[in-house]
């Protein structure tokens, strides 16, 4: 597992970044940790709202949510981990403002703005991870 997870980080990194990083200015350790704690809480508030409105899509968001966590785990240094935990829950609170905005906003163009932003967000997360 360890080779597959070596294999995954410049992928992940690409997904992230959106152009493939160079040897020069790869990103830090926990720059990787950080990237995959936001899509954790991305992820976390997506499948809450699934809850509400998709509940099968809930499953499906759930395990790709298990799949980051399983990667943030082993990436995690051990004194990073109170770091970690407030960037799973500030991601977590963004996102589910988004689809609060997405859902139960009065402004058509700013629900769908937002929708698209959330959408975006969760694509890139899920971009994280092949298959």
């Amino acid at each position: 597992m360890g080779a597959l997870k070596t294999f995954l980080f410049p992928l992940a990194l690409t997904a992230a970044a959106g152009s493939p990083p160079s040897p020069a200015d790869a990103a830090a350790p926990l720059d990787q940790v950080r990237i995959f704690a936001t899509c954790t809480g991305r992820l976390s508030a997506q499948m809450e709202y699934q809850w509400m409105f998709d509940g099968p899509g809930s499953e499906v968001t759930e395990t790709t949510r298990a799949a980051l966590i399983d990667i943030l785990d082993a990436i995690v240094p051990a004194d990073a981990g109170p770091e970690v935990l407030h960037w799973r829950i500030e991601a977590k609170a963004a996102q589910a403002a988004l689809l609060d905005r997405a859902v139960f906003n009065s402004d058509r163009d700013d629900a769908q703005m937002a929708q698209r932003i959330a959408r975006r967000q969760i694509d890139a997360c899920r971009a994280l991870l092949l298959g």
